[in-house]
């Protein structure tokens, strides 16, 4: 059953002014830095944001990083969270998942989200001062999906990927803590260590 997955980051003592700096450091060592929509929240996820900003059209609109953070922590708050959507391409399985599935390359939203420290009673302890939202773990584990040899060779670029994007960002965004998790808690290492294990 698909699972939705996160890889969160706590800094050093961190300050709220410091937060500018270690977002456009995430943003930037993801594989497409381009921000398409930014989005800031009060108190909690139950409010209606208080700055919502999309850049351009589905296919056309994005900013760098630097421009998108800087205007959305022009709300900057201890209680406020701050969401930024950008996308990057994963081969996702089409058809009956039996002998012709089809792979295509997909583009999917990743979202990275920042933390104040009074924001949903201190979410950041669990969640991370940054954490990013990768969506589901299935472009990663496919369970359901019998693998040919393309489909073998499609999951591994998959993961890949995540895995670059783990360690850009383990490498340059000067996080003390990391951690790769997911809804069901589940260890997501282990899982995908068995899966690439059954491929071999």
């Amino acid at each position: 059953m698909a699972d939705p997955l996160y890889f969160s980051l706590w800094f050093p003592s961190l300050r709220l002014e410091q937060l500018q700096i270690h977002l456009t450091s995430v943003l930037r060592q993801l594989p497409s830095p381009q921000v398409h929509a930014a989005t800031v929240y009060a108190l909690d996820w139950q409010q209606a944001p208080t700055f919502q900003r999309v850049y351009g059209n589905e296919s056309t609109g994005a900013v760098p990083p630097e421009e998108a953070v800087a205007e959305a922590l022009e709300f900057l708050h201890d209680d406020y969270a701050y969401e930024f959507e950008t996308r990057w391409k994963l081969w996702m399985p089409e058809g009956d998942g039996l002998l012709d599935t089809l792979w295509r390359e997909q583009e999917l939203p990743l979202r990275i989200v920042a933390f104040g420290p009074e924001f949903d009673e201190g979410c950041y302890q669990q969640q991370g001062h940054i954490r990013i939202d990768i969506g589901l773990d299935t472009p990663f584990l496919c369970e359901e999906v019998p693998l040919d040899e393309e489909g073998q060779k499609r999951l591994q670029q998959n993961v890949l990927l995540l895995v670059a994007l783990t360690k850009a960002v383990e490498k340059n965004c000067g996080a003390e803590t990391r951690l790769l998790w997911t809804e069901s808690e589940d260890n997501m290492a282990s899982k995908l260590i068995a899966r690439l294990q059954k491929l071999n």
